[in-house]
């Protein structure tokens, strides 16, 4: 089992910068892979950030260039680091963890483990 707990949302004016955090406790061979989502109001949930036991990571092109996951040294701990944001990124985001991401790392169904989300508001 794998327990995740997101925080570091809030409210920010476009052109803003937040930092979220996930806090990740459990088995540690199940969150191989980290990932974060978001879901905007009407909208279905999609993958933004993904990073690797490795180190590799993946990230959405509506966000490339602008946010960026990293994991501490424990594999403890992932960031997403969300610079330049626009209202269009106002959602909830969660973060998500797996074994292996079943090689698809901004899919869905490639998580088995999810947080309860911390929302970002962006205003214009």
């Amino acid at each position: 089992q794998v327990q995740l707990v997101e925080s570091g949302g809030g409210s920010v004016q476009a052109g803003g910068s937040l930092r979220l955090s996930c806090a990740a406790s459990g088995d540690t061979d199940s969150r191989n892979c980290m990932g974060w989502f978001r879901q905007a109001p009407g909208k279905e949930r999609e993958g933004v950030a993904t990073i690797y036991f490795g180190g590799s990571t993946y990230y959405a092109d509506s966000v490339k260039g602008r946010f960026t996951i990293s994991q501490d040294n424990a594999r403890d701990t992932v960031y997403l680091q969300m610079n330049s944001l626009k209202p269009e990124d106002t959602a909830m985001y969660y973060c998500a963890a797996d074994r292996t991401c079943l090689g698809m790392p901004l899919r869905l169904g490639s998580f088995a483990y999810w947080g309860q989300g911390t929302q970002v508001t962006v205003s214009s």
